[in-house]
């Protein structure tokens, strides 16, 4: 596997293949390859735990899919924030105890009354910009926050906000994922053994031929997708 183009064939090392695991189809390995492995990395660096009230938010892309599902699988209460009503079906679908549109009016309010005076104490966030901050600001005191993306902006807060209320901030990629004994092998052979055991299962939106690029990546960018979006060459 190769990132930064799209081709029907590739030349790379033996080492660098994967074996696909038994019953499982090309799609889902090609997502718990790219998107699992990210997603490794992050729970890694969060150590979710069942005690944990964990807030994901972009739940319904293709890293918050597997993070809903291994927050679920671990016995921790799960809350998913997506946005429009068809991604926060998929979001419950999941195994989230709360699901919720952050596109909506009052949804941190919702999430509030949903938990019944509990504190969210882990936020994923691959939002950034105002839904990262309302996520982060549902944060109880001692809580943490992990980042691996910004959708939507810049992320809204200062050492200031965290020192207030004795807040954690880290970030999942970058060195933190660079730094797994094993690199990124590691990280794979992880995502594959979970999809091969059951235990994860990635959302894969509608596939798109590898013809068809340019339109898969105006549906991303249109928000029109859901998981991950897997591209197919023509046979």
């Amino acid at each position: 596997m190769a990132s930064g183009g799209y081709a029907e064939l590739a030349v790379r090392e033996v080492e660098a293949l994967q074996v696909l695991p038994d019953g499982a189809d090309f799609d889902a390995a090609v997502a718990m390859i790219g998107t699992g492995r990210t997603t490794m990395s992050i729970l890694r660096t969060a150590q979710p735990t069942a005690d944990d009230v964990v807030l994901v938010t972009s739940a319904a892309g293709g890293i918050g899919a597997l993070a809903v599902q291994h927050a679920r699988n671990i016995g921790a209460t799960v809350v998913g924030a997506a946005g429009g009503a068809a991604k926060v079906a998929k979001v419950r679908k999941l195994g989230a105890d709360v699901a919720v549109d952050y596109t909506a009016p009052y949804w941190a309010q919702s999430v509030r009354e949903a938990l019944d005076g509990r504190a969210v104490s882990l936020v994923l966030d691959g939002a950034g910009g105002e839904y990262g901050r309302a996520a982060f600001d549902l944060l109880g005191p001692g809580g943490r926050i992990i980042m691996y993306g910004r959708e939507f902006g810049e992320h809204q807060f200062t050492s200031d906000d965290l020192l207030a209320r004795a807040l954690a901030a880290n970030v999942a990629l970058g060195p933190n994922l660079l730094k797994v004994p094993g690199g990124m092998r590691t990280l794979e052979n992880e995502a594959l053994a979970a999809l091969a055991d059951g235990s994860l299962r990635p959302l894969v939106g509608p596939p798109f031929a590898l013809a068809e690029a340019a339109k898969a990546h105006a549906a991303l960018e249109n928000r029109e997708t859901y998981g991950k979006v897997v591209l197919r060459p023509t046979p």
